[in-house]
């Protein structure tokens, strides 16, 4: 292993981003063979790492796409009744994290990973990953609202929403739309905000990675990229 940086060892090998991993190193929660690490320091090969008195060792890394169907969640654990998205994988990839979210009633291409840095790039806003979703809503959109979300932005509580539009239907209601970034539920939020339920949200592409034949309900390992 070539001299690399603490905190992307950390994050790529204990599953967490390079930012959570640099907090670790402040708490001084990591050591270098046996002494407490600091921002900014690099590790040779042969190197012992721990963080919080665990063996930090570089793993196998796993980049996994499912297919989800709606219905399920992305947590770990069982809201009541509903099934999570773990429940689709077998038990050696049960400890794998999510790259974002899907909402329940939402289906498509979700990405799990244990790499954290991976995770981190694909996910924070400053990475500008393009993601999207053929989008059904309850109404034909009105010329006027497509202008608004596509050209100047919706308000919403936590900023402003701008969304790629393309029509893909003659009655106005079913559209492909682009994003560059993911909050909480925006897409669904951003029509309700114009007085219109979105009824079926897939995600078909994020960044590289496309479900192409994937089946609902199936997973597949894929590459890096």
């Amino acid at each position: 292993m070539p001299q690399q940086r603490l905190n992307k060892y950390i994050a790529t090998n204990f599953g967490v981003s390079r930012r959570e991993a640099d907090i670790l190193i402040q708490e001084k929660k990591v050591k270098i063979n046996g002494a407490v690490a600091e921002l900014g320091q690099r590790i040779n090969d042969g190197d012992k790492v721990e963080v919080d008195g665990k063996n930090v060792s570089p793993k196998e890394l796993i980049y996994i796409a499912l297919n989800k169907p709606a219905g399920y969640v992305c947590s770990k654990k069982r809201q009541g009744n509903t099934p999570t998205i773990y429940e689709l994988l077998p038990e050696n990839l049960r400890t794998l994290k999510s790259v974002g979210r899907l909402d329940k009633d939402s289906s498509g291409l979700l990405l799990l990973t244990n790499d954290g840095d991976f995770a981190f790039k694909m996910t924070h806003p400053k990475f500008y990953k393009t993601k999207k979703y053929t989008v059904t809503i309850d109404r034909s959109l009105a010329p006027l609202h497509q202008q608004m979300i596509a050209d100047f932005g919706i308000n919403l509580p936590d900023g402003l929403s701008k969304m790629g539009l393309e029509r893909l239907d003659d009655d106005r209601r079913r559209w492909d739309v682009t994003l560059h970034e993911g909050r909480n539920r925006q897409i669904r939020r951003t029509f309700d905000a114009l007085g219109y339920k979105v009824t079926s949200l897939h995600r078909y592409k994020f960044d590289s990675y496309e479900l192409a034949s994937l089946k609902e309900g199936s997973w597949e390992k894929v590459k890096k990229v």
